[in-house]
């Protein structure tokens, strides 16, 4: 989608937004509005965005980090990135009632967590210290004979000391995916027998908007990143539109199934310093696509339908 701002070309990433575990946890609290009386607690702002949570705080919203300022039998929501099992533990025994907002793609993670937990595993978490998914997320550790790491960067990888050869790696849902990938590579290189998840840890909403954002680069001068400072998901999108200026030309392209001969991908580099492609990297994506065949009739005139002759946003899309 494309506007002309006193000519500027202005190009929208597609997708963008909100994915659907944020709308899941505002759609919640929304509807605790609707239900019952204020005020309506929430731990930890329920989406990193200062306009949402503004128009929430007008509705009688309190956005709070420890949950012994709630009254006892107040109702008490936790937003999409988790909580700690100590805090389930407490608002419990306050007699909270609670809605839990926790995106589904973090509980999963806490699931993984508190199995590899029960086996003894000690665990590597990678992900950003302070984070509120990332406090959750090692509040559901609770081996005594093992232990849970934090790990930001490569040479943290490189510094840390394990002693327990039955060990596991997840991931925080909101990562950079490309900087992730360097981190576990290395981790699996210092400890080859490292249990890693069945299926990767960051969310698909993440990685689509990484993606988006590395497609649209070919098109820009400038990109502009609308997002909360303290947005995990708007930091990786303004770091990763910062650190590529790559494209593929030619895309995409079409594959004919009786070719037989090498596929071969071309890279542009739109910047003026020198990029190198390493064995491994990921520069694109192939998708598997059925033929179809169709039969075609002729005829004098169309059918009449609700849109006709309407052009582009008619629909009200």
């Amino acid at each position: 989608m494309t506007n002309m701002l006193s000519g500027i070309k202005l190009v929208l990433a597609t997708p963008r937004g909100f994915c659907a575990g944020v709308e899941r946890a505002v759609d919640i609290v929304n509807r605790a509005i609707e239900l019952f009386d204020s005020p309506i607690y929430v731990k930890h702002e329920v989406v990193h965005n200062k306009f949402v949570i503004k128009s929430l705080e007008e509705k009688g919203v309190k956005f709070i980090e420890d949950i012994s300022v709630v009254p006892k039998n107040s109702i008490l929501i936790y937003s999409a990135h988790g909580v700690s099992l100590k805090v389930r533990e407490d608002a419990e025994s306050r007699n909270l009632k609670i809605f839990d907002a926790t995106c589904p793609l973090v509980t999963k993670v806490h699931i993984e967590v508190h199995k590899h937990s029960e086996l003894g595993r000690d665990v590597v978490l990678i992900g950003h210290d302070g984070h509120p998914e990332i406090e959750g997320t090692m509040g559901q550790y609770k081996s005594k004979t093992g232990h849970i790491h934090l790990v930001e960067t490569i040479d943290d990888i490189d510094n840390l000391v394990i002693n327990n050869n039955n060990l596991a790696y997840v991931t925080q849902t909101t990562l950079s995916i490309d900087d992730t990938e360097q981190i576990i590579e290395r981790l699996i290189k210092k400890f080859p027998n490292i249990k890693a998840p069945v299926k990767d840890d960051i969310c698909y909403a993440t990685q689509n908007r990484q993606d988006a954002v590395k497609s649209i680069l070919k098109f820009c001068d400038s990109l502009i990143v609308i997002g909360s400072d303290n947005s995990s998901n708007s930091r990786r999108l303004t770091e990763l539109a910062a650190k590529n200026n790559i494209s593929v030309l030619n895309t995409p392209g079409t594959i004919d199934s009786d070719y037989r001969g090498e596929i071969k991908i071309i890279l542009y580099n739109h910047g003026n310093s020198e990029f190198v492609i390493n064995n491994k990297d990921r520069i694109a994506q192939m998708i598997l696509m059925p033929i179809h065949k169709m039969d075609l009739e002729e005829i004098e005139n169309l059918p009449d339908t609700l849109r006709g002759k309407g052009g582009f946003g008619s629909t009200g899309k």
